[in-house]
């Protein structure tokens, strides 16, 4: 390890620790430097450690660990805000690729294109996004624009810009859901962020600028099931299993979204049923819309690597892409790796694949 002290806070605590599922040990074997946040770097060992001290490290435990299982050798790196760090590793470790879970750079979520851009310079294939298709992705705004001129169905919305004033156009109708324009992982987002007048609106918009500190984007809140799908590849892509967010003890009036208590706090999603897994007495027909959308999505957002796309099945039938996630969770045991699996690709052969994808994405104009 570059870096071997635990980490003393989490900003993204994940679920329990899970076994890794084991495959044949690769042909090649790889020096791989995996980028995490500083205060991410997990330990080398699960031994002596509770679940709830591994909780915040699940991702980079699980990634690091299983890529050494497999016969790679790959090294944990904790990156703040000096970029300087990656180069240092480069020159003493040599890798022939990153692995790349940093999701963000100096504190914010948008810079972590430009630690894609630095890793390109450098010359360092790695995994997951490249710098254009996370910033078209990661403002929700310009992400649905161009969506929409894709004839991708998103909700209309608004954007709401920070020190002006909450004025909603007439064609934004009510209820609406009030989110910040670029955090992710559900930052600022719960049940009262679905807002049903005016007065609601301005005071979730305002406390969008006041705590998150950004933008403000109000999006037409669609009532339905939501469902994630996996979408893995750069120029040929793969689909994994339509995924649904079930909420099984929800209230009835409660808006069904996924806000930051129901995506991080273990205990509330117990207390009300939160659970994921294949779609359900879902028609063929609209299995097969979801992976075309996904796809066009996809492609019109110049994602690459692996992505989670989030849609709204309305309950007149209407599919609606909400948001793309570049880069998305990538844990054994959560939501992408899980219905992965379920399509024959186990964890080890998934790491794999996105090492591949990552050692072969070429940039635009290279040969």
């Amino acid at each position: 390890f570059f870096q071997t002290t635990p980490p003393q806070s989490s900003p993204t605590p994940v679920p329990p620790p899970t076994p890794v599922v084991s495959s044949p040990r690769v042909k090649k074997r790889l020096r791989i430097l995996v980028l995490v946040h500083e205060q991410l770097v997990p330990p080398e060992s699960m031994d002596g450690l509770t679940d709830e001290e591994l909780d915040p490290v699940k991702t980079e435990y699980d990634v690091t660990a299983t890529l050494n299982h497999m016969g790679h050798t790959a090294r944990p790196l904790g990156v703040g805000s000096d970029l300087g760090v990656i180069n240092k590793a480069v020159d003493e470790f040599k890798p022939h690729v990153a692995f790349n879970l940093l999701e963000e750079f100096a504190g914010v979520g948008v810079f972590d294109a430009h630690v894609a851009s630095y890793l390109e310079m450098l010359g360092l294939p790695y995994t997951g996004c490249n710098p254009r298709g996370l910033m078209l992705a990661h403002n929700k705004a310009i992400s649905k624009m161009i969506c929409r001129y894709h004839r991708i169905a998103v909700p209309r919305f608004h954007v709401f810009q920070l020190g002006h004033r909450v004025r909603r156009p007439k064609r934004l109708a009510f209820p609406l859901f009030v989110k910040s324009l670029t955090e992710e992982g559900s930052i600022g987002i719960s049940q009262a962020s679905v807002v049903r007048d005016d007065e609601q609106l301005a005071e979730r918009v305002d406390f969008i600028h006041r705590t998150v500190k950004t933008d403000a984007i109000a999006e037409q809140y669609i009532d339905g099931r939501e469902f994630y799908i996996g979408v893995l590849g750069n120029q040929r892509l793969q689909t994994f299993p339509l995924w649904e967010l079930v909420f099984k003890n929800l209230r009835d009036d409660a808006p069904k979204i996924a806000t930051a208590r129901i995506k991080w706090d273990n205990k509330y999603r117990r207390q009300i049923g939160i659970d994921t897994g294949p779609a359900a007495n879902i028609p063929e027909a609209v299995r097969d819309e979801a992976a075309r959308l996904a796809k066009r999505a996809y492609r019109s957002l110049q994602l690459s690597g692996y992505a989670r796309m989030d849609l709204r099945l309305s309950d007149s039938g209407k599919l609606y892409l909400l948001e793309a996630n570049p880069n998305p969770e990538i844990a054994y045991g959560e939501d992408l790796a899980e219905s992965a699996h379920h399509a024959g690709l186990d964890y080890e052969a998934l790491l794999q694949k996105l090492i591949s994808l990552g050692m072969g994405y070429r940039l635009r104009g290279q040969v």
